[in-house]
């Protein structure tokens, strides 16, 4: 359910990227972030803390830095996809 929350704030983020309001799409992302640093702590000495901290790098280069790693926003969006299916009844 967390994942489905995250991919929330990065959909919003690319909405508001794509108006060109940079302050909401900060906004967005603080709050995504603090969603991913919530769910690490959660899973401090479990296997899958690398792709989380990897997630969250990648965001962070992307929205918030130089985009060193060539990320796209529907890149990262259709990360989050993928867990929609699986909060339908």
């Amino acid at each position: 359910m967390q994942m489905l929350n995250i991919g929330s704030e990065i959909s919003r983020a690319n909405r508001w990227k794509a108006k060109g309001n940079q302050n909401q799409v900060e906004r967005a992302i603080f709050r995504a972030l603090e969603l991913i640093d919530l769910t690490i702590e959660a899973q401090r000495g479990k296997h899958s803390l690398k792709e989380f901290t990897r997630m969250r790098e990648t965001i962070c280069d992307y929205y918030l830095g130089d985009n060193f790693y060539r990320s796209t926003g529907e890149q990262i969006q259709r990360d989050f996809d993928m867990f929609f299916p699986c909060a339908r009844p």
